[in-house]
């Protein structure tokens, strides 16, 4: 049996994902103390990159390995994606990097980048 259950703290979304058969887990310290932190560079970073950069979003879970990450989902314009995107995604991934020390939180970094087109056509509720 399957059971789900889900942690969610609003401004930029945090839901925590379990899987099958986890009985007692510790979690990273970004789940416990750090969550200012994240959000906080995160607000930097879409400051910093705007207009290329809509919004960044992000969840905690565990990988595919059963490691804990963060998975970001960046929005970024539709001409950024179309005219810089290998430049705004570096720019994206070093500019968090450089304010969150993913290593001593416990999470391994995944990102992810959509346009403001393909959410448009898409309309995937966890990227708005």
């Amino acid at each position: 049996m399957l059971a789900i259950r889900n942690q969610v703290f609003r401004q930029n979304v945090l839901t925590l994902r379990y899987s099958q058969g986890e009985g007692g887990m510790s979690l990273p310290s970004a789940l416990t103390n750090t969550k200012p932190e994240i959000n906080t560079a995160v607000s930097e970073v879409e400051k910093l990159l705007e207009p290329d950069v809509v919004h960044i979003r992000y969840d905690i879970g565990r990988d595919w390995s059963g490691d804990w990450a963060i998975f970001f989902r960046v929005l970024l314009s539709d001409d950024a994606s179309r005219r810089r995107l290998r430049e705004i995604a570096t720019q994206v991934v070093w500019q968090l990097s450089e304010r969150i020390d993913f290593q001593s939180m416990g999470l391994f970094p995944y990102h992810n980048f959509r346009s403001v087109s393909e959410q448009k056509a898409l309309r995937e509720e966890t990227w708005a």
